[in-house]
C-alpha cells in the first residue's frame, strides 16, 4: 500500500506522543518508572480535537518482547482521528508495514531494525515512498559523544547519532525523529543544541522529542533547535499545558504554527 501523506514543511508541528504498553498509555523518565497515563484511543481523540498536528504512537516493549505492533489499536486510532499519525515498535518487514498501513497508519516508525538492518529503511522507502518512513533515533550522552540506543534506549550502541541521522536520510527515510534519552520525562527542556546539530546535518523534517516541561522549551527548540516539529507525552497526558494555549503562545513568539 502506497504511502501517500506528505509533511507539511512550512508550519512547525506539534505532535504528542503516546507510549504504549500492553495497550496502555505509559510516561516514564529517561525511559524508566513507567507510570499508567490512560486510554490511548480516548487520548488520540482528545487530542485531534484539541488541534494537535500530528500522533505518534510508540509500542516501547514491541522490540524487547519480541511482539508485532498492534495492528487493532491502529484500526481504532484511524476509526477515531482525522490527523495523521505515525505508529512505531516492533516493525522488521515489510510486511509489517503493509499491515500498519492498510490498518490506518499514515506513517511508520523504525529504530532498532534499522541500525541492525540498515538495507531495510532503503526497503521501505521504494516499497511505500520515503514521504512516511520515520526512523526514530534515540540517543543520549557517553563519554561526551552522543550515542544512539535500542530497545527502548536499553542497549547501547557504538554508533554516532550525528553520523547515524546522515545515513538514515542516504538510504531513503523521509523523517527523524529524535529523542535525547538524557532529557526524555525531565520537563528541563528539549536537548536543543543535539537537535540543531541534527538538522544542520540532514535535508529532511527532524522531530525533537525529550525534555519538554514548558511552552518555553518549544520556542527554543523551534527557534534555535531549528525543529520542523516536537513532540511531548507527559505534559499533555496530565494535562500540564493544553495544545490550544501551547499553540497559542507560539504564535505570540512569530513561530508559523498551523
Amino acid at each position: 500500500m502506497p504511502c501517500t501523506f506528505t509533511a507539511p514543511m512550512l508550519t512547525k508541528r506539534i505532535i504528542p506522543c503516546l507510549d504504549v504498553k500492553d495497550g496502555r498509555t505509559v510516561k516514564g523518565v529517561n525511559f524508566v518508572d513507567l507510570v499508567d497515563a490512560g486510554d490511548p484511543v480516548e487520548q488520540a481523540y482528545i487530542y485531534a480535537q484539541q488541534g494537535a498536528d500530528e500522533l505518534v504512537f510508540l509500542d516501547i516493549t514491541a522490540t524487547t518482547d519480541r511482539r508485532k505492533t498492534m495492528v487493532d489499536l491502529v484500526k481504532e486510532v484511524a476509526k477515531q482521528v482525522n490527523i495523521p499519525f505515525t505508529v512505531g515498535g516492533g516493525i522488521r518487514t515489510v510486511e509489517d508495514v503493509n499491515k500498519l498501513l492498510h490498518a490506518g497508519a499514515d506513517k511508520i516508525s523504525i529504530n532498532s531494525a534499522a541500525v541492525r538492518h540498515p538495507e531495510l529503511i532503503t526497503e521501505l522507502a521504494k516499497a511505500f515512498g520515503t514521504q512516511c518512513i520515520v526512523v526514530a533515533i534515540d540517543a543520549k550522552v557517553l563519554d561526551g559523544n552522543w550515542k544512539v540506543h535500542l530497545n527502548g534506549g536499553r542497549l547501547p550502541t557504538n554508533l554516532d547519532l550525528f553520523a547515524w541521522a546522515k545515513e538514515v536520510e542516504n538510504r531513503g527515510a523521509g523523517e527523524i525523529l529524535f529523542t535525547s534519552m538524557d532529557h526524555d520525562g525531565t520537563k528541563h527542556g528539549f536537548a536543543v543544541a543535539a537537535t540543531a546539530h541534527v538538522t544542520d546535518m540532514v535535508n529532511i523534517p527532524v522531530i525533537a522529542s525529550g525534555g519538554a516541561g514548558a511552552k518555553p522549551h518549544f520556542a527554543n527548540v523551534f527557534k534555535d533547535g531549528r525543529a520542523d516539529a516536537a513532540l511531548a507525552a507527559s505534559i499533555f497526558h496530565f494535562g500540564q499545558i493544553s495544545i490550544p494555549e501551547l499553540k497559542a503562545y507560539l504564535k505570540d513568539q512569530n513561530i508559523p504554527i498551523r
